[in-house]
Order: C-alpha cells, then structure tokens, then sequence
C-alpha cells in the first residue's frame, strides 16, 4: 500500500550558515558601523538572539536575517520572530524562535484537511511530530501532496518516504 510521511524540518546546518554570514555582513556593512550589533544562534533552544543599539537598526537587522535564511533555502515559516525588547543602555533586542516537527494541534488540522478531501482509501494517522497517509493509489497520494502544498499550515511542509 502506496504511503508517505509529512513533516516539518529545518537543516540547522543552513541555518548555521545564514547566521554566520549575517554576522559578517553586520560588521561589515556602513549603516551598522559603531553599533555593535550582534547575532547568537542558541542550537539547543532552537532560538536566535538579535542585539542592536536602536529599534530601526534591529529592522533593518531583521531583513538582513531573513534575506541571508532565504538564499540558504530556509522557509521564513519555520521563524517565530518576537517583539522588540528595550534592553540596558537604550539598545535594542530580540528572540526569534525555530519551530520544527508538527504540533499535535497542526496534526489535526492537517488530518481533518485530508479527510475533507473526501478521496477514496485514504488514510492519515499521527505518528509523533509526523503524519503518515496512505493509500491505493499512487496518484490520489500525490493528489494529497498538492492540496497539502496549497493549504498555508504556517508551518514549511516536506514530504518524504513516499512508498509503493
């Protein structure tokens, strides 16, 4: 019986490097001279910590974030950007969160949006932080796979182990 699995990964490997290269850009660039702002990647957390000396220059910061993870091919989805925080001596900090593997309350939803397909010898099951479909047919699976690709879960889906 034909199946395949859903999950929500990030490569920490790229997202690694997108920090890295964000840091030296950050000390390299003009606008940024003097204000000795920095990046952190906390891998066991799965958080990033921005530190800048104003509220602009962390939005700018931020940009800069997001287009050196998106070169990398890591999806903005998988980012949990948080507030703004003032910090000691007028500078400016935030967190930005990783979320990786499906949430048992997103393994619902994407259960019900399967079963709201209404296609024939399908089934889904949650099997931990991934869900398993399965089916007669290999094309009613890759049915699923494109209505799922259409569905915004907020979350960066990947499909894998796709069986006959």
């Amino acid at each position: 019986m034909p199946s395949f699995d859903v999950v929500s990964e990030i490569n920490m490997q790229e997202v690694r490097n997108a920090v890295d290269q964000t840091g030296r850009e950050v000390a390299n660039r003009f606008d940024f001279k003097d204000t000795n702002s920095t990046i952190e990647l906390n891998d066991s957390d799965m958080v990033i910590r921005l530190e800048s000396a104003s509220q602009d220059r962390m939005i700018a910061f931020r940009q800069v974030v997001e287009e050196k993870l998106i070169k990398r091919k890591v999806s903005l989805k998988s980012l949990d950007f948080g507030d703004i925080e003032d910090a000691a001596g007028g500078r400016a900090r935030m967190t930005v969160g990783l979320k990786a593997g499906i949430s048992s309350e997103m393994a619902k939803k994407i259960n019900t949006h399967i079963k709201d397909m209404k296609l024939k010898g399908i089934q889904s099951q949650t099997q931990g932080d991934q869900v398993r479909v399965s089916g007669k047919k290999r094309d009613v699976l890759q049915d699923v796979i494109a209505s799922l690709k259409e569905a915004d879960f907020d979350l960066p889906l990947q499909f894998e182990n796709f069986r006959d």
